[in-house]
C-alpha cells in the first residue's frame, strides 16, 4: 500500500498530536481538515517547494524548530505526526495561486522524488496543500502532517 501522508490543521501541538494517538479508534485525522497524498514526505520532499514558496535557503527551513518536529508516534513509529513550519503555512496562504504551475515545474525537476511526478499533480497538490493554509490561518490553526507506514 505504500506510505501515506495526511497534511492537516490543529490548533496547537497537543491537538495536532490527538489526530495521531486516537483515543476513539477512528483512523488517523479523522474530524481534522486534512489533504492526504502518497509519496510527499513532509520533511525531505516538501523542503524544496518550501523554498520555492517561501525564498528562505534549505538550510533555514531545515533550522526552522517547526520544521519536521515530532508531536506524536504510535508503536514503533507505525504512525507519526510531525510539524509543518508557520512561515510555510503563511506563505501557502497566501501565495498567488497563479503561480502553483510555475512551482510544480520546478519541484518536479528537483530530484526529491523516488520517480519524477507530473508537474500538473504537484500543482492539484500545492493547490490543496494552499487552501488548507489558508483556512488554518483564518481559525489561527497551525499545520502538521501525519505520516503512516
Amino acid at each position: 500500500m505504500g506510505v501515506i501522508y495526511g497534511y492537516y490543521a490543529a490548533a496547537d501541538d497537543e491537538d495536532a498530536a490527538r489526530a495521531v494517538v486516537r483515543q476513539d479508534d477512528q483512523p488517523t485525522g479523522t474530524g481534522y481538515d486534512e489533504v492526504a497524498v502518497k509519496g510527499i514526505d513532509p520533511v525531505a520532499v516538501l523542503l524544496h517547494a518550501e523554498v520555492l514558496m517561501t525564498g528562505r535557503s534549505a538550510e533555514a527551513v531545515k533550522a526552522d524548530p517547526r520544521h519536521g518536529d515530532l508531536v506524536a508516534m504510535v508503536g514503533d513509529g507505525e504512525v507519526v505526526g510531525v510539524t509543518l513550519t508557520d512561515t510555510f503555512r503563511d506563505a501557502l496562504a497566501g501565495f498567488d495561486r497563479g503561480l502553483l504551475d510555475a512551482v510544480a515545474q520546478g519541484w518536479a525537476t528537483s530530484g526529491d522524488f523516488y520517480r519524477t511526478p507530473e508537474p500538473d499533480d504537484l500543482t492539484d497538490f500545492l493547490r490543496d496543500l494552499s487552501g488548507l493554509a489558508e483556512r488554518a490561518v483564518a481559525r489561527g490553526q497551525r499545520l502538521y502532517c501525519w505520516i503512516s507506514m
